[in-house]
């Protein structure tokens, strides 16, 4: 008997070919991978497509997707991390100026510093200046104090010198003195000293009282580079924040940084897919009293979002009328501002949320937040705020527990940054220990569920090195070691991360692409020296990356993986300060030269006890304390 078929007739059909998947571009492989996913926290490999995450799991799971154009690296156990993403950095300002400026970060000694600038002094050419700008503080030396214009004299008589003391002074030459045409009667500016000596003569010494004008504007008469350098300058500036892990940055403009004119050199790299760094930026009106002209010209011609996922506008900031924005002078007094500066401010606010604009505040005090909030809270009367745009205060030490709650209720975020690693002893030394144990209050902000991301505020005033800023949150230490945050008001390291990854892709609208390494998003992570997640808190500054990839192109390689990055080009002008030195200043050289710094500086001060000149007590560090 024959049974019946039990199968259907498939006459004419063949079986399809086996779909095998796409191999990955690049598999990372052998790492301990933190996702900041809570779906799926941990993984040993990554996969990444067409710049993208295709997939994570073990290095099994994953072995599939490896074909002849995969690049495999071999991450020997280390930890992975998501790229990070500095929420305000002035990256573009940075950029133009990088390779000319002579970098303090991360240098361990007074004696070094000035060794350098002697070296460089003898490699700058006529007419150039040496820069020092920003980055550093008298803390972090081992002889704890400042140089003295006697010294920057000593160092380069003939060439001008300039160093940018975070926001509060800086220092001059003889010969920088001239350069900028400082003379006996030349006036002080509004807000600033240029500080004289009994024969009524520059001495050498500007002072920030409080405003950083004359910072600003003297650093501005120093050549700049043309429009070939500026590139190069760029994309070096950029390679050194792909050092330490950076694959995102949100500039924050800043003084004189013009628009559209100074971000040419940005447009045209990301034009030719040549940007190493993900960047967001802002608007700055730059002129007081022309403010309100510049936001209505911007608002008429381009949106937030124009651009790309390598380089789009974000919205206005961090100033929007200059008369609304405080200054964080810790070694001056908060200062007053001008009453009925909201009536401005008010009509710069009204504009940008009609026409969709989201922006962000410079505000360092309670009380310039509090001013602020106002105005907002009679918009949001007439419900035209927020209205959908995202919007943040900056910085925000001394923001109060109520103006958090107000800004929770308008559907505002923050971004902070480290600034009191490099100003904690002088903000401690005003305001008091209770005050900054809360300067500014994370963990408030982060228990009202405020969007909160972090960032450096670099390069004028803390460095861009990112980790130092993570040590500041995990530790609540300075880069000297004062402790200004107690264990309560800390946070924990995973917690940090989140507000250098997601926090930041939140304050841009991307955090449905990046800030978590998840299928589907940008393929940008870092592999780190060492694990940030259990090296003790002491290690955490020196942590930096030795491969750092941005959309599946690997931007930054180091120890093992040396030379599988992209080519840049050389450093030039070739006198450049950074062609000999490179950027932030780490490593064992460091720590060796530390040591013979501090052993000369205690020889120096039991020769001042010899002779009487100071009392026999353990030296405090003293800033501003110049000796002339």
């Amino acid at each position: 008997m024959t049974r019946p078929s039990t199968s259907m007739p498939v006459a004419g059909l063949v079986p399809a070919p086996r779909q095998e998947p796409a191999q990955a571009d690049l598999l990372v492989r052998n790492a301990k991978v933190f996702t900041g996913d809570p779906a799926r926290p941990e993984a040993r490999a990554v996969a990444i497509r067409d710049g993208r995450i295709a997939a994570l799991g073990d290095d099994h799971d994953l072995a599939h997707l490896v074909g002849p154009g995969t690049k495999v690296v071999d991450a020997l156990g280390r930890r992975v991390v998501p790229g990070l993403n500095d929420s305000h950095l002035h990256v573009i300002r940075g950029g133009l100026n990088y390779v000319l400026e002579l970098r303090w970060d991360g240098v361990r000694s007074l004696r070094h510093a000035l060794a350098m600038l002697r070296e460089q002094a003898g490699r700058t050419p006529k007419g150039q200046w040496i820069r020092v700008v920003g980055g550093w503080t008298a803390e972090q030396f081992a002889e704890r104090r400042m140089p003295t214009v006697a010294e920057l004299n000593a160092a380069a008589p003939d060439t001008p010198v300039f160093v940018l003391h975070l926001y509060q002074s800086a220092l001059m030459n003889r010969a920088a003195v001239r350069a900028a045409g400082f003379t006996r009667e030349t006036p002080d500016p509004r807000g600033g000293q240029i500080v004289r000596g009994r024969d009524g003569e520059p001495n050498g010494v500007l002072l920030a009282a409080p405003g950083a004008l004359i910072l600003y504007s003297t650093l501005a008469k120093a050549p700049t580079l043309d429009e070939a350098d500026k590139r190069t300058s760029t994309r070096h500036f950029l390679r050194e924040l792909n050092r330490f892990g950076l694959t995102s940055a949100v500039d924050a403009a800043g003084g004189f940084q013009n628009f559209p004119g100074d971000y040419a050199t940005v447009a045209d790299l990301a034009g030719a897919g040549e940007l190493s760094l993900r960047i967001a930026y802002h608007l700055f009106p730059q002129t007081a009293g022309q403010e309100l002209a510049d936001l209505r010209r911007w608002t008429g011609t381009v949106r937030p979002g124009d651009g790309d996922e390598w380089l789009r506008l974000n919205g206005a900031g961090e100033n929007l009328t200059w008369a609304a924005a405080d200054f964080e002078n810790f070694s001056e007094p908060r200062p007053e501002l001008a009453a009925g500066y909201e009536t401005e401010f008010e009509q710069a606010v009204r504009l940008l949320t009609e026409n969709g604009w989201g922006f962000r505040l410079h505000a360092t005090y309670d009380e310039t937040i509090r001013r602020d909030l106002a105005v907002f809270e009679k918009l949001a009367a007439e419900g035209l705020f927020p209205g959908g745009n995202r919007w943040l205060f900056d910085h925000a030490e001394t923001v109060s527990a109520d103006s958090l709650d107000r800004i929770a209720a308008l559907g505002g975020a923050l971004s902070v940054q480290n600034r009191m690693s490099f100003q904690g002893t002088a903000f401690l030394d005003r305001y008091g220990a209770e005050a900054a144990a809360h300067a500014p209050p994370v963990r408030a902000m982060l228990d009202r569920g405020l969007t909160v991301a972090a960032g450096t505020d670099a390069t004028r005033v803390s460095s861009y090195n990112p980790w130092v800023a993570l040590h500041w949150l995990v530790t609540g230490r300075t880069v000297g070691g004062t402790a200004l945050r107690p264990a309560g008001n800390a946070i924990d390291r995973e917690t940090a991360l989140g507000l250098y990854t997601r926090g930041g892709a939140q304050l841009t609208g991307e955090q449905d692409v990046k800030g978590v390494l998840r299928e589907g998003w940008y393929g940008d992570l870092a592999v780190l020296s060492d694990d940030y997640l259990t090296v003790p808190e002491e290690v955490i500054p020196g942590i930096e990356s030795v491969l750092t990839v941005v959309g599946g192109r690997i931007v930054w390689a180091s120890a093992e993986y040396e030379g599988l990055d992209e080519a840049v080009p050389p450093v030039s002008p070739e006198w450049s300060p950074v062609a000999r030195f490179g950027g932030y200043q780490s490593g064992a050289r460091q720590a060796s030269l530390v040591a013979e710094a501090a052993a000369e500086s205690e020889r120096h001060r039991r020769w001042r006890v010899a002779r009487g000149t100071v009392p026999d007590t353990t030296p405090s560090f003293v800033d501003p304390c110049f000796e002339h």
